[in-house]
């Protein structure tokens, strides 16, 4: 018996051994694939000319539903345009933009950008502007820029995020999260996004343009399909903060 288990414990030992480096090389691979997918995605503002499959869209919305809110409530109601649809509810926001109309968000938008939050505000702005050769402070072309985000950028699709008025701030919260997994399920799939509170500055037109009720609050667009690589608008990164720059640890 006992030359029976002393044959038996070295491969055992060995399997366990290999069980565990199995379990530590398949963490690291998980981690690996979200850090990708975070490291890749960046806001598309320049899309092919191609359609993306209803397959595939939907894809990303089983995925985005796992995201986790407040008491499971789910809050987050999608609209997704595509096609003569899309293509309509453009010109309707389009219009009421390029006349300087809307500014009724739902939600509050920033009193002010200060500190270092302005400063990372003006960095980006002015990769943006840098990259498509507009001179700092010519503010027409800063405006016809903006204006890009009512033509979805191109984009074939747009999805409007919005939530239940009587959930408040932690609704929009928990659509924040919703946006942010639907943004990677998208890129594990190939597809480019770029989330714009810009068309919730035009939320009166939305909820009369989609038919919704009065209690139904529009948090933000996301416009999406397939990126022009090749577009030079598309060539520049935003930086990330340090860990340090935005955590503080308290041991004792």
């Amino acid at each position: 018996m006992g030359t029976t288990l002393a044959r038996l414990c070295p491969p055992y030992e060995k399997s366990a051994s290999q069980f565990m480096d199995a379990k530590v090389s398949q963490t690291q691979d998980r981690i690996g694939v979200l850090e990708e997918l975070l490291n890749e995605r960046y806001s598309v503002r320049a899309f092919l000319l191609k359609d993306v499959d209803r397959a595939t869209i939907e894809h990303v919305l089983t995925t985005a539903q796992r995201t986790a809110s407040w008491c499971n409530s789910q809050p987050w109601q999608v609209i997704i345009a595509s096609g003569e649809a899309k293509e309509r509810f453009r010109k309707a926001i389009y219009a009421e933009a390029s006349k300087g109309l809307g500014d009724d968000y739902d939600f509050t938008p920033p009193r002010e950008y200060v500190g270092v939050y302005l400063e990372r505000r003006r960095e980006s702005g002015f990769q943006l502007y840098n990259t498509l050769g507009i001179a700092r402070g010519d503010k027409m072309a800063y405006a016809r820029q903006a204006l890009e985000n009512y033509n979805f950028f191109g984009a074939p699709h747009v999805a409007i995020i919005h939530t239940n008025e009587p959930l408040g701030i932690y609704g929009a919260i928990d659509c924040g999260a919703y946006v942010s997994n639907f943004m990677l399920a998208a890129q594990a799939l190939g597809l480019g996004t770029i989330p714009q509170a810009a068309l919730a500055r035009h939320s009166g037109l939305i909820r009369r343009h989609f038919n919704l009720p009065d209690d139904r609050r529009v948090v933000c667009g996301i416009s999406f399909g397939y990126a022009d690589h090749a577009h030079k608008v598309n060539s520049y990164r935003t930086s990330r903060a340090s860990v340090a720059d935005t955590v503080t640890f308290v041991d004792e």
